[in-house]
């Protein structure tokens, strides 16, 4: 199975709380450097990890029905594959930020795929 990636909608790839600026009962997006054209559903899908784990509804509540499982295993692959890495210079809590990320997300897709949950 191959995740939906493909669309004409402008995604932001990477919303998190420190990508968005609150101001006058609005949200704006920044930090646009990883934007492409492609389903709009994957920034859901990756900003919902996010989202959970600084206090807001679990992802499956989030998104259910709607989340495609070849996106969140996507998304939860994305971050196990980046925790392990050195941190860049420019963002030394990055990988620790990832961490707790891929701490929702691979459950989320574990549940997703009719897999058992991880230990």
């Amino acid at each position: 199975m191959e995740a939906p990636l493909a669309g004409d909608a402008l995604v932001h790839v990477d919303i998190r709380s420190d990508n968005l600026c609150v101001r006058d009962g609005g949200a704006l997006l920044v930090d646009w450097n990883q934007a492409a054209a492609g389903n709009p559903l994957l920034d859901a899908v990756a900003f919902a990890p996010s989202l959970a784990m600084e206090g807001g509804p679990p992802s499956q509540e989030l998104l259910a029905p709607r989340a495609a499982p070849e996106l969140v295993a996507l998304i939860a692959g994305f971050f196990a594959a980046r925790v392990g890495l050195p941190a860049p210079a420019w963002g030394p809590g990055l990988r620790e930020l990832q961490r707790g990320q891929l701490r929702v997300a691979l459950p989320w897709a574990a549940a997703e795929l009719g897999l058992p949950a991880p230990a």
